[in-house]
């Protein structure tokens, strides 16, 4: 019995004929794709078709979106993901560094979060540092940071401590401040992620609906089996695609 060949799906015989074209330097890395409207005709296929090929080179990291701009197409690879420990501000930045606004720099008591998350006591005043990043003109995550309590940093992290003290509410994230003051102090950390709605607040902050899908992902940093700073970081749909590097 003969068996015919397995039949690709249009969307991914146009994605390979688009990445076909990026990697044969018809769209050289840095060079903005043709419009939608333009490109559909070159390839001869419908918008919603090209629409849904572009979404997935975009996922797969050989393209960017950037408003007002268009699609790019990326230069190499990110070859550093999530699993370094490094500030979001340079994680999510794909050629264009994505600036960091400070929105609060305040002292709060513990809440369920960072009781959990900091093992902080119930009379403890942790820094806490809310921060909307940007990139050309568009907000893309919100970042709550909070650093433990100043005894915990004095004991196991002065530098981190001492650099917090020195900073006035400074344009950089908690997580820059402390990647800066961590030269040769080995630091470990992990994160969940998980799919939610951004909410009424932090939909405002962002500039998007309350309903807007999101991914928020909640981080710890420690020194050795001590936590020093947590993080919530929300990133609504249209942000930077997060980077995360797997081997076997």
């Amino acid at each position: 019995m003969a068996v015919s060949g397995q039949q690709r799906r249009p969307v991914v015989v146009l994605y390979e004929r688009i990445a076909d074209a990026i990697h044969e330097g018809t769209y050289p890395p840095g060079s903005t794709l043709p419009s939608e409207p333009r490109l559909a005709t070159e390839l001869g296929v419908s918008r919603p078709a090209l629409r849904e090929a572009l979404l997935l080179l975009q996922e797969d990291g050989l393209l960017s979106v950037r408003r007002g701009v268009g699609r790019t197409v990326n230069d190499r690879p990110l070859r550093r993901g999530y699993e370094y420990i490094q500030p979001l501000e340079e994680l999510l930045s794909t050629g264009s560094p994505l600036r960091v606004r400070p929105l609060l720099r305040a002292v709060e008591e513990p809440t369920d979060f960072t009781t959990q998350h900091l093992l902080a006591p119930a009379r403890a005043e942790l820094r806490f540092w809310e921060s909307l990043l940007t990139g050309d003109g568009t907000a893309a995550a919100l970042s709550q940071e909070w650093a433990a309590a100043e005894e915990v940093l004095e004991r196991e992290h002065p530098a981190f401590a001492e650099a917090l003290r020195t900073t006035p509410a400074p344009a950089t994230s908690m997580l820059a401040v402390l990647a800066a003051a961590s030269r040769g102090v080995a630091l470990t950390g992990h994160s969940g992620v998980t799919a939610t709605l951004l909410g009424q607040r932090r939909g405002e902050q962002l500039g998007r609906a309350p309903d807007t899908p999101a991914v928020l992902v909640t981080q710890v940093v420690r020194v050795g089996d001590i936590p020093i700073l947590a993080a919530k970081h929300m990133l609504p749909t249209g942000a930077p695609a997060m980077p995360v590097l797997q081997s076997n």
